[in-house]
C-alpha cells in the first residue's frame, strides 16, 4: 500500500508494520525495549567514535524521544531481532530531522557488539530504505557518520549512499551521505 498525501511529512500513525528480511525482524520500539536500548547505547564499545557518549539518563531520554517520534509519526527507529529470536540486537530505522533547512529522514543504526560483523546493519538498512521508498518517496534519506567510524561508513556505502558533505556534527567531523 502506498500512501499519497499532499504533505509528505504528515502523520503516518499505524503505517509502519513489522518488516521481515531473510534473517531479521524489525518492529516498532516499545517501552519494554528501554533497558536493552539503554544498555546498547551506553556500552563503551558502541560509543568508541562518539565524542560525548550518553550516560544512562541521557540514553533513557533519547529512548523517550524515539517513542514520542513513533507516537507522533507512526515510524521511527525499529527494534531489530533475529527472526524467531527474542534478544534485541539493536535498532535500524529513520526519524525526521532538519538538515541545512531541509526536512529529511535520518537513517540511524546501532547494534550490540555481539551482532557486529554479521551484515545485520546492511540487511536491516536495506529493508528500511525499501520502506522509505514505498511510504515516503518524496523525503530524502541522510546518514551522518563520524569519519573515524570506518565500519559505519562502509555500511552507508553498501546501502548505496553517496557522500553529500563533510562537517562537524554532534561533536565529531562527520560525513553526511544522501540517497
Amino acid at each position: 500500500m502506498r500512501l499519497i498525501l499532499s504533505d509528505p511529512l504528515a502523520s503516518f500513525a499505524d503505517v509502519f508494520t513489522d518488516i521481515e528480511t531473510d534473517r531479521l525482524r524489525l518492529r516498532p520500539l516499545t517501552e519494554a525495549d528501554r533497558q536493552a536500548m539503554v544498555d546498547i547505547h551506553t556500552d563503551p564499545r558502541t560509543n568508541r567514535f562518539n565524542p560525548a557518549p550518553p550516560g544512562v539518563k541521557e540514553a533513557s531520554e533519547m529512548f523517550s524521544g524515539w517513542l514520542a517520534h513513533w507516537a507522533e509519526h507512526g515510524f521511527g527507529y525499529p527494534a531489530v531481532f533475529e527472526r524467531g529470536g527474542t534478544e534485541l540486537l539493536g535498532m535500524c530505522g529513520v526519524r525526521l530531522r532538519e538538515f541545512h533547512g531541509e526536512k529529511v529522514l535520518n537513517l540511524g543504526y546501532r547494534f550490540r557488539p555481539s551482532a557486529w560483523g554479521k551484515g545485520y546493519a546492511v540487511e536491516a538498512g536495506r529493508a528500511v530504505l525499501a520502506w522509505c521508498a514505498r511510504e515516503l518517496p518524496a523525503v530524502p534519506v541522510l546518514a551522518s557518520v563520524s569519519i573515524a567510524n570506518k565500519p559505519s561508513l562502509r555500511v552507508a556505502e553498501h546501502l548505496g549512499f553517496t557522500e553529500y558533505t563533510e562537517e562537524m556534527y554532534e561533536g565529531a567531523m562527520s560525513r553526511h551521505y544522501r540517497r
